[in-house]
């Protein structure tokens, strides 16, 4: 594909460096030649120095063919012009980053589309979705629900009392176990495991199955002691901590800690949750946490703009007694040093975005799509049509791609654990956990 991403900050230099490891024809374009420099001579790819809004810098980049155009900048209004200057030049396809809620509702996608802007993407609100969602239960460190919750996907830490330890997963996973083990991240690297692997203390493991056994999840991996979330404290009052609690479950409540006064009375109009209350002070000062109540908080999520300053918060609000703690990590060098502190779960927007835009660019369709930050892995749901390869031949005779994992399907509304055995039919929703950008790879038996 043709691809032209305008915008070299962190989210379009990200998406670059993915697609270009795909071989694909990218033409990254900035304003600052500065942006350009590194990232052109370390990956297969163009970078082009000139303003993307301008028509004769599209049509140098050849907005005439290009497949995708992805508008990136900072500045949601030249994403916008980028993208219908781009449609207009004749590219298939355009994405806008934008900060403005109005844009991502759907009563508005048919505007949109008619001036030229295909998509939009609101990392901010895609990022406070993920947090509201997945902070709800202290003992997991990633829930996905698939099909409107037919299957789920969890991530959790195993101990050592776990009673799943050291035993081969063919003893463990038969054919009738109620979950699938379907990715382990050990010791920095994401494993696909085999029958002959065991889980081992300390292992970040990636479990299938079914809303029903959730509770049975929890209680053979040791974590029935983990409190349910009620109360969360949230430092920094940026619109990721504001989409957050927007999207946040009744019965959760959340107090926001933000150090500027101006941000925290715009907070004071614009949060609509009742049950959020907006502090004035700094979220690491643990005075003012402890006078606030954060031996009552079951959950702490550091999301200011700030990755050090995230990971320190949240080391902190475990010392003073908190069970589950969520840190925003932008800055790719630290999401490994976080993960070796424990920190619990990590959240990156550029991940989230690209995952987004990636989506878009499959051949098969997908549902949906999420990108994993700290398995650096990808979950997708596949619908397959009448004669996808897919459903040919058992699992087990298809020649799958070794860094892919089928979790499960869903058939008529139901979900089911997928083995070597099973035959997938038209009209299921396979599930899929992909290492190493191998789901393009595998969107080849679903079409």
């Amino acid at each position: 594909m043709k691809i032209l991403i305008a915008g070299a900050g962190a989210v379009g230099t990200h998406l670059a460096k993915l697609l270009a490891r795909e071989h694909h024809d990218i033409i990254l374009i900035d304003e600052t030649e500065e942006k350009l420099s590194d990232i052109n001579s370390n990956f297969d790819l163009m970078a082009l120095h000139g303003n993307p809004s301008s028509i004769a810098i599209l049509k140098e980049a050849g907005a005439d063919r290009a497949d995708l155009f992805i508008g990136v900048t900072p500045d949601e209004a030249r994403n916008m012009t980028c993208c219908m200057l781009a449609a207009k030049l004749g590219t298939k396809k355009t994405v806008a980053r934008v900060d403005n809620y109005e844009y991502t509702l759907a009563e508005n996608r048919a505007f949109f589309k008619s001036v030229g802007i295909g998509s939009v993407i609101y990392p901010e609100l895609l990022a406070g979705r993920e947090i509201a969602h997945n902070v709800q239960r202290s003992w997991t460190r990633q829930w996905i629900e698939v099909q409107g919750g037919a299957l789920v996907l969890i991530g959790i830490k195993v101990r050592r009392n776990a009673r799943l330890l050291d035993i081969p997963l063919r003893n463990l996973c038969g054919p009738e176990a109620p979950y699938h083990v379907v990715a382990i991240k050990r010791n920095g690297d994401t494993l696909i495991p085999h029958g002959n692997d065991s889980l081992q203390d300390g292992d970040l493991v990636y479990f299938m199955t079914t809303p029903k056994y959730a509770d049975y999840m929890r209680e053979i991996t040791d974590k029935e002691d983990y409190p349910d979330v009620k109360n969360l404290f949230i430092m920094g009052g940026g619109d990721t901590s504001l989409h957050t609690v927007q999207n946040m479950p009744d019965g959760m409540h959340a107090k926001i800690f933000e150090a500027d006064e101006r941000r925290c009375a715009e907070l004071g109009e614009i949060v609509t949750n009742k049950h959020t209350m907006i502090i004035h002070g700094d979220g690491r000062d643990p005075e003012l946490l402890a006078d606030e109540g954060i031996h009552r908080a079951q959950a702490f999520a550091a999301l200011s703009d700030n990755s050090e300053a995230n990971i320190l918060a949240c080391l902190a609000a475990k010392q003073m007694g908190v069970r589950k703690t969520v840190a925003m990590v932008e800055n790719t060098d630290y999401i490994g040093m976080a993960e070796n502190l424990d920190i619990g779960s990590i959240v990156n927007k550029k991940t989230l975005a690209a995952g987004h835009i990636y989506q878009m660019m499959l051949k098969a369709d997908v549902a949906s799509m999420k990108s994993l930050v700290v398995a650096n892995a990808d979950v997708a749901e596949f619908p397959v049509p009448e004669g996808a390869r897919i459903t040919r031949k058992p699992i087990k005779d298809l020649g799958l791609p070794v860094t892919v994992t089928l979790g499960g399907l869903v058939r008529e509304g139901r979900g089911l654990l997928i083995n070597g055995n099973t035959q997938i039919m038209p009209g299921d929703t396979v599930v899929a956990f992909c290492l190493e950008n191998a789901i393009n790879k595998l969107a080849r038996f679903f079409t």
